[in-house]
């Protein structure tokens, strides 16, 4: 069944353009030029990837990120039009998952939907393969790889599918450090994405105030200054 993609952008323009190229690739596309409008397609639950702009008329990107991300773990990119860094990691840290700036090619973003996608799919209990280790533990934190779960001291975890990636790496290699670069490879692969190691420090932060860690006591993930992260 064809995934189902939701497009928030008031620029109609953008949002048409973006309907073609993912409508080109076989993906139901729902598309809004304002968040009032997209509210009922949001709440129904019923979207495997959203791209928001972060300059919407009626609501900010970033809080309608956020405000999905209480409720749904599927994959977010954020629009923007902003080249400050600190924008972009203010939207990793409110649960995006990748951003892309404007201007943008329009092959790229369809090559970045299909990435999240390919992500997501993997960790759905409803389309994941029957793997040999599909859990991995290691003191009160305990993953699930087939069935997209995450316990800590018996208590589920909600990650989104970017979390749940890096996670996965760093337990199938405790013990091991694991490089920025090693991690960007391992979780993204694909090659457009820059090694931008901030990227990974947010998603490494979100991930530790899940779990309730700190930098400097941690009890899962360390971060080893110059080189990467170990479980």
């Amino acid at each position: 069944m064809p995934e189902k993609i939701l497009v928030i952008d008031d620029e109609q323009d953008i949002a048409d353009l973006l309907e073609v190229y993912l409508r080109n690739e076989n993906y139901i596309v729902y598309k809004f030029y304002c968040v009032k409008d997209a509210m009922s397609c949001i709440e129904s639950g019923d979207i495997d990837l959203a791209i928001l702009d972060v300059m919407l008329p009626d609501m900010n990107g970033l809080s309608l990120c956020q405000l999905i991300r209480e409720k749904y773990t599927y994959p977010i990119i954020m629009l923007t039009a902003k080249v400050e860094e600190t924008d972009k990691i203010t939207g990793l840290t409110l649960g995006a998952d990748d951003y892309v700036t404007k201007p943008f090619r329009p092959l790229e973003v369809v090559a970045r939907v299909k990435a999240q996608l390919r992500r997501y799919k993997k960790y759905s209990p409803t389309v994941s393969e029957v793997k040999e280790n599909t859990e991995l533990s290691y003191n009160k934190l305990w993953l699930n790889t087939k069935t997209h779960e995450c316990l800590l001291d018996g208590e589920t975890v909600s990650l989104t599918p970017t979390e749940f990636s890096i996670l996965q790496v760093l337990l199938e290699k405790t013990g091991s450090v694991v490089s920025i670069e090693d991690l960007f490879h391992a979780v993204w692969k694909d090659e457009y994405y820059s090694k931008n190691s901030s990227t990974i420090t947010v998603h490494i932060r979100h991930l530790r105030k899940k779990l309730k860690d700190t930098t400097d006591t941690p009890q899962y993930i360390k971060t080893i200054w110059g080189v990467g992260y170990k479980i």
